[in-house]
């Protein structure tokens, strides 16, 4: 499956990639930021682990999703949709 450029995708497509990418990013915020609060919780207990980076690592992640988001809105945006 190759990808396509915002430009290129129907305004339907687009539509619904822009609803799907914003509960992906919810969701993984919401999970990354559970599992921050549950290492600082067990970093008190029994000390830092290596899993601690867990959520640290999966930042970049979310971060590119906002970014990919905020360029859909742009181009929705553009085509006068919302």
């Amino acid at each position: 499956m190759s990808k396509k450029s915002l430009s290129e995708l129907s305004n339907e497509e687009l539509l619904k990639n822009e609803k799907t990418l914003k509960t992906i990013t919810a969701m993984l915020a919401g999970a990354i930021l559970v599992l921050f609060i549950i290492n600082i919780v067990l970093a008190f207990k029994k000390g830092f682990s290596a899993l601690s980076a867990v959520p640290i690592a999966l930042l970049p992640i979310v971060i590119i999703n906002f970014s990919s988001l905020k360029e859909m809105k742009k181009e929705i945006k553009s085509r006068n949709l919302k």
